[in-house]
This record gives C-alpha cells, sequence and structure tokens, in this order.
C-alpha cells in the first residue's frame, strides 16, 4: 500500500510505500521548473512535518516532476529583496529545512533526474547521497558568484566538509557549473546511472545498505578533511586563496571575496553556527547593488537576448548547407561550428596551407568538445566540413558567412563573384568588425538578404554575436538568422547599421583610450591596473596587444573614411609602434608588451609620451577609461544603432569585457547617477578633449532625472 499526499498547492508531492518504508518527496512547482522561493519553503515544511509521522519510515528519495531537479532560486524573489531582515527570515527557514532534511534519522537520498544548480545543489548536498542521471544536459553546481550573490543554503559550510577546502574552493569561488560526470569526478555527485528508470533502483539500495546514515558532521569524532581548520596549512591556503582571488577580480568583485569569508569564518564554528554565518554573509551581498545591477544583466537582460524577447522568430533557419569565406581562425572555428550543429560547412580560402592549418584547428576543436561522443560521433563532425579552394563548391549554400580581411573593395569583389551562386532563398552575412553593411550591401543583388553577423574571437568560447541590419534587410532574414544563432548557440544582439556598428565603436574607444594614456605620460602599469580597478575583464594595453596593433592601425586609417581624422596623440604613438618602431603585437611577439620570456610592459613606453600628465592615480584614471567608452555608448544611442536598452549591457559585457561588476555602461550610469556623470564627462572634454563629450541625450536624460532601468524591479 503507499499513501500519496500534495502540499503548498502541489508544489511537493509525497508517496510513501509501506511496503518498502521509502518515502518519496517530488519536487512539483506549477511552470517548467522546480524553484526555490516561499512558496517552496512552505511546502518543503508541511511535507517534512507529514514524513516525521510516517509509521515504518526507513528513508527518504527526493525527486522531481520536471526534467530538471531544481534550477535554485526564483531570481524575482532573489532580486526583489531588498529588506535585509526580511530576507535574512527567509534564509534562516531554508537553511532549518534543509538541516531537517538531513537530520530525520533516517537515510535521504537526491535522485537528480535533471539539473541541480544554486539552492537546489545545496538542497541535494543536504540529503545523504546523491544520485544523477549520466547525460549530457544534466548540470550540478553553485553558479552564485557569477550573480554577485554566494550560495545561502548551507553550500559554503557542507561542500568544504565535504570536500575539503582546496576542492570547495575552486567550486564557490568560480561558480563552476559541472556535467554529471565531472560532477562526480569532484565529490558533488556520489554514483552515476545510465537512466531516469534506474534511479530508483540505487537510491532503494543505499537506503538498504545504509539504514544509519549521517552527514559526516553530525558523526561523532567528525574529521576534516585535511587541512584542519585553524593548522598552518589551512593558514596558509586560505593566504594563497586570497591573494589569487584579487589577483583574478582586482578586488571589485564582491561575491567570491563573501564566499571566501564565509568558509573561512564557519570553519572554526560548529556546523549550525557556521551555517548561521553564511546567512548573514548572504543576506549582505544579497540586497547590495552590486548584485541587483548584476543580476539585472546577467540573468535577465541575457535570458531575453536568449530568448529573443522582442524580435521576429522563425522555427526554422531553412538553412542547410552554409559557406565560410575566410579560412583564418574565426573562419575555421565558424566552420567547426556549423558542423558540430549539423550543418554542412564548405571553408573556402585561396591558399591550401590557410586550409590545412584551419583542419587542424577543427580537429583540435572536435576532440576537445566531443570527449562525451565515441571516433565515429567525432568523425561524422569532421566529415561535415569541407575544405575547398573551388569557389564552385560553393553552390546551394543557404547561408554565406563572409570572414575576409577588412576591405571594402575586396568585400564587395567576394560578394559579386560568389553571391550567384547561393541558393535562392540563401543569406549572405558579413562577419565585418566595422564596415557598414548597407555599403557592403551595395554589391549585392538581393540587399533584404544581406546582414551583418559580428562574430567574437576566439568564436568557439565567446557567446556573443552582433546582428547588424542594413536599410534595407527584411525581417524575415533576420528571423532565420536569429534562428542559426540559436542553433549554433550564440547569444545575440541586434543593432542598427552605422561605421562601428556598437560593439567596436566603445571597444575602440577602450584601447584607444589606454594608448592616449600612455602618450600623457601615465605609467603603463598604473594604466593596466585602473582598467581591473574599474572591473575590465582585460586591461587595455594587454588586449590591443592581442588584437594586434597592426590590425588596430589598419581599422584607424579605414575609420578616418567615416567619422574624419583622429586628432589625439594615442593614434599617433600606434602608428609610430607599428610603423616605425616594427612593434606590432603580440603575435610578433612586441607591442605594448614584451612577451620573450614572459608577459612584461616594454620599458621603452616611456620615452613616447609626449608631456607629463597633470593628474593621474588609479581612481582618475579608472573614471577616464570607463567614461571613454560611456561616450561612444551615448554615440550609440544618440544615433539610433542600439535598439533597446538591454542590448548595450549584454553587447558590452559579454562581448567586449566591460565591467561585469557594474552590469553594464547603462547599469553604471544609473548608479552613478546620470547627473554626475555628464558633470565628469565634461569636465574630461575641457581637459583632454572632445571625445568625452556627452551627447545630448545623454543630457536631456540626466536633466529630467531619468534611469536606463527602474530601480529593483524584474525588468520588462
Amino acid at each position: 500500500m503507499s499513501q500519496d499526499a500534495n502540499f503548498s498547492d502541489g508544489i511537493i508531492g509525497l508517496t510513501f510505500d509501506e511496503s518498502t518504508g521509502i518515502a518519496t518527496l517530488t519536487l512539483q512547482m506549477a511552470g517548467k521548473v522546480n524553484k526555490i522561493d516561499a512558496a517552496f519553503g512552505m511546502g518543503l515544511a508541511q511535507a517534512l512535518n507529514q514524513t516525521a509521522t510516517l509509521a515504518g519510515l526507513r528513508g527518504v528519495i527526493v525527486a522531481s516532476a520536471h526534467r530538471d531537479w531544481c534550477v535554485g532560486a526564483d531570481i524575482d524573489f532573489l532580486y526583489g529583496a531588498n529588506d535585509p531582515a526580511i530576507l535574512l527570515d527567509f534564509t534562516r527557514k531554508l537553511g532549518a529545512l534543509y538541516r531537517r532534511l538531513e537530520t530525520l534519522g533516517v537515510p535521504v537520498v537526491a535522485a537528480l533526474s535533471g539539473s541541480a544548480l544554486g539552492g537546489g545543489c545545496e538542497l541535494a548536498l543536504s540529503c545523504h547521497y546523491r544520485i544523477a542521471v549520466d547525460l549530457p544536459g544534466v548540470q550540478i553546481g553553485l553558479p552564485e558568484v557569477s550573480l554577485g550573490v554566494i550560495p545561502g543554503a548551507g553550500g559554503t559550510q557542507r561542500l568544504p566538509r565535504m570536500l575539503g577546502f582546496q576542492s570547495a574552493l575552486d567550486i564557490l569561488l568560480q561558480g563552476k557549473v559541472l556535467r554529471a560526470s565531472q560532477a562526480k569526478a569532484a565529490g558533488l555527485v556520489d554514483e552515476l546511472v545510465p537512466d531516469v528508470a534506474a534511479l530508483r533502483t540505487a537510491a532503494e539500495a543505499f537506503i538498504a545498505a545504509h539504514p544509519a546514515a549521517k552527514q559526516p558532521w553530525d558523526l561523532p569524532g567528525y574529521v576534516w578533511p585535511a587541512p584542519a581548520p585553524g593548522s598552518e596549512d589551512a593558514r596558509n591556503l586560505f593566504i594563497a586563496a586570497s591573494g589569487m582571488l584579487y589577483k583574478r577580480t582586482a578586488g571589485v568583485f564582491k561575491s567570491p571575496e563573501a564566499a571566501l569569508s564565509a568558509v573561512h569564518e564557519g570553519a572554526s564554528l560548529s556546523f549550525d553556527r557556521a551555517l548561521e554565518v553564511e546567512q548573514r554573509i548572504f543576506v549582505a551581498v544579497s540586497v547590495g547593488d552590486q548584485a541587483k545591477d548584476m543580476i539585472r544583466t546577467l540573468w535577465y537582460h541575457r535570458t531575453a537576448a536568449e530568448k529573443h524577447e522582442g524580435l521576429p522568430r522563425a522555427d526554422k533557419d531553412g538553412i542547410r548547407k552554409v559557406g565560410i569565406l575566410g579560412a583564418g581562425m574565426m573562419g575555421a572555428g565558424l566552420a567547426f561550428l556549423a558542423a558540430n550543429r549539423g550543418y554542412e560547412a564548405v571553408l573556402k580560402d585561396i591558399a591550401q596551407p590557410v586550409l590545412d592549418k584551419a583542419m587542424e584547428h577543427c580537429g583540435d576543436q572536435i576532440r576537445k568538445s566531443g570527449k562525451h561522443l565515441d571516433e565515429a560521433g567525432r568523425q561524422a563532425i569532421r566529415n561535415r566540413i569541407r575544405p575547398t579552394l573551388q569557389t564552385a563548391d560553393l553552390a546551394g549554400c543557404d547561408l554565406i558567412i563572409e570572414a575576409v580581411v577588412e576591405d571594402l573593395d575586396l568585400k564587395h569583389r567576394v560578394t559579386r563573384e560568389v553571391e550567384p551562386l547561393i541558393s535562392t532563398t540563401g543569406l549572405w552575412a558579413s562577419n565585418t568588425s566595422a564596415l557598414p553593411i548597407t555599403d557592403l550591401a551595395t554589391a549585392s543583388q538581393r540587399p533584404a538578404s544581406f546582414l551583418g553577423l559580428h562574430f567574437f574571437s576566439p568564436v568557439e568560447q565567446m557567446p556573443l554575436v552582433e546582428v547588424i541590419l542594413g536599410k534595407q534587410t527584411s525581417q524575415e532574414t533576420l528571423a532565420r538568422a536569429l534562428a542559426f544563432c540559436r542553433s549554433i548557440k550564440k547569444l545575440p544582439i541586434v543593432v542598427n547599421d552605422g561605421y562601428g556598428f556598437y560593439t567596436t565603436r566603445v571597444f575602440s574607444a577602450y584601447i584607444i583610450e589606454g594608448a592616449q594614456l600612455v602618450a600623457e605620460g601615465h605609467d603603463p602599469v598604473l594604466i593596466e591596473w585602473a582598467a581591473r580597478v574599474a572591473g575590465m575583464v582585460v586591461p587595455p594595453l594587454q588586449v590591443f596587444d592581442e588584437i594586434t596593433l597592426k590590425l588596430g592601425r589598419h581599422v584607424l586609417s579605414q575609420a578616418e573614411r567615416y567619422i574624419g581624422k583622429i586628432d589625439i596623440a594615442g593614434v599617433d604613438l600606434v602608428r609610430r609602434m607599428v610603423d616605425d618602431l616594427d612593434r606590432p603585437g603580440k603575435a610578433a611577439g612586441r607591442g605594448f608588451y614584451d612577451y620573450d620570456g614572459g608577459r612584461r610592459i616594454w620599458p621603452g613606453l616611456k620615452d613616447l609620451a609626449v608631456g607629463k600628465p597633470d593628474q593621474t592615480g588609479v581612481e582618475h584614471l579608472a573614471r577616464r577609461i570607463i567614461l571613454a567608452q560611456i561616450a561612444q555608448v551615448g554615440h550609440a544611442l544618440q544615433d539610433g544603432i542600439l535598439m533597446n536598452f538591454r542590448d548595450a549591457e549584454v553587447g558590452a559585457i559579454f562581448g567586449i569585457g566591460f565591467a561585469p561588476n557594474t552590469g553594464g555602461p547603462l547599469s553604471y550610469m544609473d548608479r552613478q547617477g546620470l547627473g554626475n556623470v555628464v558633470a565628469w564627462m565634461d569636465d574630461f572634454a575641457a581637459r583632454y578633449g572632445k571625445r568625452y563629450a556627452p551627447t545630448q541625450i545623454l543630457r536631456d536624460r540626466a536633466a529630467n532625472g531619468m534611469r536606463f532601468f527602474p530601480l529593483d524591479s524584474p525588468p520588462t
């Protein structure tokens, strides 16, 4: 016989099999996923109350009625939580429920039929045993720090007591999310099964074999995994972790530092007191400005971009065969991405050695990403890539991605030569980073099917694609292009046409400002550190070297055809380094940095300065670096290139490494106060040049006290 019940309007179901003594708690929240909010807490409390009264109870299995097990906190609830007292009360109650689950007195098994993330992973950690289905889509981990918060339901206390400090910190401080097999290797999961049907059998077997199961920290004489808290080895580990974290984040990201503090402070306390420490730190971080700004962009805006909200949709892209023109690193990467998602990819170049190198690159990528495939599966991907020197092999392509050198005349010639070969419904996409799509489309016989798809390098790793609409690009073309982007798992922003579009304008301002500050006589080391302190992912001189000064020199010359002469000392410095000093960038081993035996600032930079700065320092330089970019964001708004505010944030953070701690350039302006930002820009424009001058749209919004995003309510 069995007893069935539902709690809190069916959020959690309880089934008790009297013959086995096993109770099953099934997470079954309304909608497609299980997520943690006040209703979840109420349902869990009711279910545990009932479970505790069951006569003959021998074990509990926590299962899910959804594809995923539990995806963690309800983001709307977390984003809207502004009262520390209310959030602390909720967190304490949830922690008490998890604690009650693991102290029921019977073995408790998490049957992970799908992903367990954040608070869902913490729920699994509060069970005595975790069994996961070994399928590629199952993800397990604690990604909280990537959203500006920390685990608040025991993650920072259970994990180090299970795995030891080093392994736990590796997961917590990086916000790692692991596939099931990786989670098993890391110790987050105890057992893997091949399919959902095998979960219950494995769970029942554990319950039968471990009738007195308890958490390690609840056993008499529990000993921490080495090194023990308070030991010299533990102190050294925390010192090293703190130093490495500061080196990685420059101290501007609050959540990983808070997670480190929670682990360190909780380690010297009893388990229940340690949970209280974690809860207080979690609340302090979660109600802070940085968490709200990061959640808004890294969750809400990213999700909206992934779902193509507000954009035309096509159920299918109508694409079978993709042609890529140019087999450099970008072209090779695109060929791999297309083939990996089932498309036939024709990779065209004019030089066999380039094609050979491209195919080596594709092979490397297939080996790295296809570890879960057998050799036949990997070979099938290889077989879908066809390298060729023959233009005729592009016949019948449904999509052409042109990725040749940034030269308008060359791109026109390629378009005229290849376009007649593609299918009658074929799309043409240029991977240009700056040239206006409308100008490129003048060589096309079908400008309505012509658009820009600006990918970022390395394309296999960078999530963003900037979709650019020419003046004649049709909505059908946009919809099909977005469907293709979805298929190859790229994160799109959609912008209108204009030289440099959005991301290249802002990125160019960033790296040129770095060169300008060198020319003004600021210490290059200080410039790089100031950028890090501002939150920029990679400092300007380093990233300029990586894209190469030679390319920057070419783009600057090209840009002047559209926007006029760029008359600042930093531009002259770049030209001198390339033309006179033969320092073209990292690929050549010399640029702003020397790369022989490691990376270090080239001492000769100080001799290129044209004066001495009137003011310097980390804070001053950090503000200049940010506001130089903000000025170009203002131009993108003024010129109508940005179609919506979310794309300003998503494009800046995921495309060019703009400070994620701020939530993006518009969030930065909101937090600083647009009136203050305009005043700072006017001051810098008067002192350092008109490139800082705020556009009229920024002035008007500042005068009217307008924000870009509503305060503390989920964006729509």
